[in-house]
């Protein structure tokens, strides 16, 4: 499977297709601490990211946010002191598809920057 990092999101519909739970594990495979969890009926990728402190947290988030637009998809996220939550779904469909695994990844990516 190529690097999640360096791929881009695909333009999404309703007839997206939802992601195999074998594509999934080979999502997570490349997702270190990454989960999948059911939230209000809906598959996510979901993972928490710890800080030192509130500040660090922000900026995190607002990393997220800027490469989110770029992508044109975005996720929840949650910032408490010293964390962040970030949970990636395609709101479309209701489901995963690989475009969350992409932003899952490219997330991960940021905190090497």
């Amino acid at each position: 499977m190529k690097n999640l990092a360096v791929m881009h999101c695909g333009k999404v519909t309703k007839l997206t297709p939802v992601a195999t739970t074998d594509e999934i594990k080979q999502y997570l495979d490349q997702l270190p601490g990454w989960t999948m969890e059911r939230i209000s009926g809906e598959l996510r990728l979901v993972k928490k990211f710890s800080f030192e402190n509130f500040k660090q947290a922000i900026e995190f988030a607002d990393k997220i946010a800027l490469m989110a637009d770029e992508e044109n998809h975005h996720p929840a996220i949650l910032v408490e002191w010293g964390s962040v939550t970030v949970n990636w779904w395609t709101h479309v469909i209701h489901e995963l598809s690989i475009n969350d695994a992409i932003m899952a990844a490219k997330t991960d990516k940021l905190l090497k920057k």
